[in-house]
């Protein structure tokens, strides 16, 4: 089943569910049929009945509950549906409250309707998700993806996944690692080449998984073959050893008694994801609408303090290696790279402006990012943006480091609260650190601790210069 089909047959399910539920709810109320009849015929009741469901739709879609699904349990499914349906329903029984009366009919329907909408949702997606994998089990859907690995290890992880095909998982072949030894002839699936060509053959054979099964790897090889694969819609898995096992890395789940380990998983809920942009979204237009007299007149010193223009774009290095102009305050003399190209700003220098050193002491100099942050090409919090230039720079020499473009980057981020400016490779390499931990323990939670320090870090003109 394709993604878009997926999405629409669980939309349709979770339609008829509700209206299902809002029947049933009028049924138990009243205890007899009559009810039933007037909400299909009355015209009236229609157009609320529809506005009620669509409202479910973009709650359910708001918790993630028409997103990727494929290595959790239907069980984990309706625990998410309940909540969703709770935390609506609980809503629905505030605004429906009436101190005067202790327990009018009106609460016995939300109740009944609460318990509906659970039963009638969570049986409609049971039917979608049993499609599902009726259609794995004929071959339809199914993610080609690729072991590296040829050793024993490797053919136990093809037979393991090849026994339940309900994973959604299709083998397209092996990939040897330099010195391995040469797999048995006339094996189930062959070997598509070797590790150092392995962004080609992702591309080739259209994989979109990578799967590494081979307990000689150590992990600076895995990160090595990683890193070849920058840029590469790809994800990656790890049969996990005992010690991954016990310390709980990496989300470990279960494959029917094949653990699989993401690599890089996603831990931030769906929900989440959705408050973070409308934060995002809240208070950027708030900076941007009500500070805006005051960064008119900043515009205004910086021109009268130096030629040039007040406010100017710059080529960033987005999410998914997307490129985006990024707005800045002035702070530097114009065309201040004219002669030397792009290099980074040092201590005492020249090239900054007089009012430009005030700005970037206070972080003034970023509040035209705010733009970027509304339209969400950024975010408030997340790894900082780089240049093109940067990027490919630092990528040749530092494994992983396209994997911060794995999230959108950020106003400020964990790096910024703790590190100065850049100033060597090493500088970059420690940011790296402090981003890739970010982005592998996202929560709302650690944004606003972030967002916090650097008011700090603001207000008394740290890690700055």
């Amino acid at each position: 089943m394709r993604r878009w089909h997926e999405t629409t047959a669980l939309i349709a399910a979770d339609l008829i569910g509700s209206f299902v539920a809002f029947l049933a709810a009028l049924f138990i109320r009243a205890g007899r049929p009559e009810p039933l009849r007037f909400p299909l015929s009355a015209p009236e009741w229609a157009i609320p009945l529809l506005f009620v469901a669509a409202l479910w739709i973009a709650l359910f879609a708001f918790v993630g509950l028409y997103g990727d699904w494929r290595f959790k349990s239907r069980l984990e499914e309706g625990v998410l549906l309940a909540k969703a349906v709770s935390f609506g329903g609980l809503v629905l029984f505030i605004l429906t409250f009436d101190p005067n009366s202790p327990m009018p009919g009106s609460r016995i329907v939300i109740l009944s309707y609460w318990a509906s909408l659970i039963a009638a949702c969570g049986a409609g997606r049971f039917i979608v998700r049993g499609s599902q994998r009726h259609l794995l089990r004929l071959g339809k859907g199914r993610r080609k993806a690729a072991i590296v690995g040829t050793g024993s290890r490797a053919h136990h992880l093809l037979e393991s996944l090849a026994r339940y095909p309900v994973q959604g998982h299709e083998i397209v072949g092996f990939v040897a690692l330099p010195d391995a030894s040469p797999p048995e002839p006339g094996g189930p699936v062959a070997v598509l080449g070797e590790a150092d060509d392995l962004p080609k053959i992702l591309t080739e054979h259209g994989i979109e998984e990578v799967m590494f099964a081979d307990p000689q790897l150590s992990r600076d090889d895995v990160l090595d073959v990683v890193a070849q694969c920058n840029g590469v819609t790809t994800e990656f898995f790890a049969v996990p050893d005992l010690y991954d096992v016990v310390i709980g890395r990496s989300g470990i789940g279960q494959l029917f008694g094949t653990p699989l380990m993401s690599l890089f998983p996603e831990y931030m809920p769906v929900w989440e994801w959705r408050v973070k942009r409308m934060i995002d979204v809240a208070l950027s237009s708030v900076v941007l609408v009500v500070g805006f007299p005051i960064w008119v007149l900043l515009a205004v010193a910086i021109r009268l303090d130096s030629s040039g223009p007040a406010v100017f774009s710059q080529e960033r290095v987005g999410q998914d290696g997307q490129i985006f102009n990024v707005y800045k305050f002035r702070s530097m003399v114009e065309d201040a790279e004219k002669n030397t190209g792009p290099v980074w700003a040092g201590d005492d220098d020249p090239r900054i402006t007089r009012l430009g050193r005030f700005i970037r002491l206070y972080r003034l100099d970023e509040i035209p990012q705010m733009w970027n942050i509304f339209k969400g090409e950024m975010s408030l919090v997340g790894p900082r943006p780089e240049r093109p230039f940067f990027v490919d720079k630092f990528a040749l020499d530092i494994p992983l480091y396209r994997r911060r473009t794995r999230v959108k980057p950020g106003l400020t981020g964990w790096a910024q609260t703790k590190l100065a400016y850049d100033a060597t490779l090493d500088d970059v390499r420690e940011k790296l650190t402090c981003d890739l931990y970010y982005i592998e323990n996202m929560s709302l939670k650690f944004d606003v601790i972030i967002f916090l320090r650097t008011v700090g870090v603001v207000l008394t003109g740290k890690g700055a210069r």
